[in-house]
Formats: C-alpha cells, structure tokens, sequence
C-alpha cells in the first residue's frame, strides 16, 4: 500500500500530516499522561500499525515520551522517500506459530517476553488495554491479578464474552474515553495502594 501511494506523487511528510490529523479524545490523551505520571506505572505499545505511523501521532499529541517501549512493525524511509514497513515476526526465518494471531505479530508472545523480564524485578500487576482480534491471545497470557480493559461491542470484548471463563485476570470495559480515564487512574492508584501496603 506505501509502494502505491509513493508511486501516485504522495510524499512522506503528507502521509505524516495525515497522521497528524487522526482524532484522539482528549479523556484518552488525559489517560495516558496522568498513567505516565503515576509512579511504578510504565507504559508500553504492542500494535500491529507500524513505527512510523504510531511515533507520528504520539509525538503529534506529546505523549511520545509516555512510553518506554513501543513495540510494532518496524519501518524505514527509503532514499527516494518511501516508507517500507517490515514485519514484527519474520514468519519465513522464525515464524511465531500462534494460530490466533496474524503472521507478522503475535501479541501474545511479546506479552509473555514483558512478563518475563518484569518477574526479574519483582511481582508486577499488568493492565491490557485493546479491542481488536489480536488483542485476544495476549489477554489469554495475563493472570490472577492483572487486568484486561476491552473496549465495549469491538472484537476483543466480542471474543472474552463468548467464553470468559477462559481469561484469568479481571475485565474492565469500557465504551469511550471518559470511561478509559476513570477505570484506568482507578486500576492504576488500586494496584499502587496495595503494594505500597504490602511494603515492610
């Protein structure tokens, strides 16, 4: 699709201003800082977009810096100005072999390598926020404790409410951005309280 729109004239920085024109609700933009800013809270992205497309919009919003890991299909600009985007997993040399998700990215295997190096520091509880079909297998990963946020009527919630029993952390939906905020700052300050509590 990049080859194509590079091929009809479309430069770079047009695709960047058209990124820079996607809609965030501003209770979503207050969600994300306010995490960031909460102490022990660290915020990572696990998208099947593309690096250029998600550090164009976050950096558009101010919120590039909220994050310290964004992990997604990496992609380069080219010397003539194309942007070539590369899969995640190379599904040739190794592929992930999760029937839930797409070749290029298996969300459920990043989830596990971030639990996996977190349990190095300590117990810690994880919040999954997504709503598409590949936000599933990741929310199969997550245990007693963690949280999973579907968004409401989109394929994530879809899929937990055909069999719930199968996710063992708490779910958390939510509709719109007000409801994203609220349940979010709730979850995080929660999670805060009791392993500050649990502090000798």
């Amino acid at each position: 699709m990049m080859e194509e729109i590079h091929s009809k004239g479309k430069t770079i920085e047009e695709i960047a201003e058209c990124l820079r024109r996607v809609p965030m609700n501003p209770r979503v933009v207050a969600a994300i800082a306010k995490a960031h800013a909460l102490l022990g809270c660290e915020l990572r992205i696990i998208s099947d977009a593309n690096q250029f497309f998600i550090e164009t919009i976050l950096k558009h919003y101010g919120l590039f810096d909220c994050f310290s890991e964004i992990i997604t299909n990496p992609s380069i600009i080219e010397e003539e100005g194309r942007l070539r985007i590369c899969p995640y997993h190379d599904s040739v040399s190794s592929p992930h072999g999760c029937h839930l998700c797409p070749p290029n990215l298996c969300k459920g295997l990043v989830i596990e390598q971030i639990q996996a190096s977190i349990s190095e520091k300590g117990k810690k509880k994880m919040i999954y926020l997504g709503d598409g079909r590949g936000d599933y297998c990741p929310s199969l990963k997550l245990g007693e404790g963690d949280h999973v946020m579907p968004r409401k009527d989109f394929p994530l919630w879809k899929t937990i409410c055909n069999n719930r029993t199968l996710i063992k952390a708490e779910v958390h939906e939510w509709s719109n951005g007000e409801e994203l905020e609220r349940i979010l700052i709730q979850l995080i300050e929660a999670n805060s309280t009791e392993s500050n509590s649990k502090t000798p």
